[in-house]
């Protein structure tokens, strides 16, 4: 069990992306965006028999044809500007009660994904994911940003609509990022890679709700086809962005006044605090979230 790669492409130097879901699958749905768009070929993947439980068994006519995990699959791409590789998983490995990756598990997954980038020769590694914020839905999400090194940090800084971490009010100088988007920035670093991990903000009271936040996938894709020289069609996410839009404003116009007055404090990034939604708060949205969803829902506009 391990890593099985069906090709061998001849790659100069390139970076490696991975993701996996998350909150608001904010950097699943920017990377799979940026792969389709630069028509990555498949290259592989790593088995799944270590790392999941099977989603479900295949049967035809009685008889038990295969049995059905999760992918985790690599990509790549050869571009003028720089080669790519891409790493998918479409689960997190986890132990025990935990939603993220942790545990040997996770670590072993993590080590045979750059396994493969040091196979390829990348020096540079990248994830993303979301970052919970004290910000508003209706304002742009900004790209929180954690690299491996100063130099890396002063580059990918320099773009528009990009925060250090550290810079966040409340952050300092210190942080956290769960999953595997921090093991893998963390053992990229340890193994000698330069390592970038960059986060689509998401408002703290839509973290938990059952349906994706494009618009902080836009603010990363953005981003990465900046770094990465690459024109891309953002029409797909714009129109995912309205569909979802419409759903959070049903939400949002049914909570209650004093919920709506704090957020709505947030409109003003200059103001020096923002308001936070209270632990009584954050208690009242996860027990009506779902049924807010339900009658703002509509017609399955998702689908």
């Amino acid at each position: 069990m391990g890593v099985i790669l069906t090709k061998k492409p001849n790659l100069e130097k390139p970076d490696l992306i991975a993701c996996w879901p998350g909150i608001g699958n904010i950097g699943i749905i920017a990377v799979n965006t940026l792969r389709g768009q630069v028509d990555a070929n498949e290259l592989g993947e790593i088995e799944s028999w270590d790392f999941f439980y099977p989603k479900k068994a295949i049967v035809t006519s009685g008889v038990l044809e295969d049995l059905d995990f999760p992918f985790n699959k690599f990509y790549y791409k050869v571009l003028q500007k720089k080669d790519l590789l891409f790493f998918v998983g479409e689960e997190q490995p986890t132990e025990g009660e935990r939603v993220y990756a942790e545990g040997r598990k996770a670590y072993r997954m993590a080590n045979l994904v750059l396994d493969v980038a040091e196979q390829f020769g990348c020096r540079r590694v990248y994830t993303s994911g979301a970052a919970v914020s004290f910000t508003h839905h209706e304002l742009e999400p900004r790209v929180w940003v954690v690299t491996s090194k100063e130099s890396l940090t002063r580059e990918i800084k320099a773009f528009d609509n990009t925060i250090l971490m550290s810079d966040i009010e409340g952050k300092s100088e210190r942080g956290s990022i769960t999953g595997l988007n921090g093991l893998l920035l963390g053992l990229a670093k340890k193994r000698g890679f330069d390592a970038v991990c960059l986060m689509g903000e998401i408002p703290d009271y839509l973290s938990g709700v059952p349906f994706p936040y494009p618009k902080a996938s836009k603010s990363v894709l953005e981003l990465f086809g900046k770094i990465l020289g690459i024109d891309i069609d953002y029409s797909p996410l714009d129109q995912m962005s309205n569909q979802v839009d419409e759903i959070i404003e049903g939400i949002y116009e049914k909570l209650p006044f004093e919920i709506k007055e704090k957020i709505e404090q947030r409109r003003m990034l200059s103001i020096p605090k923002k308001e936070i939604i209270t632990e009584e708060d954050e208690k009242w949205l996860k027990e009506h979230l779902d049924e807010l969803f339900k009658r703002s829902k509509g017609d399955d506009k998702l689908s």
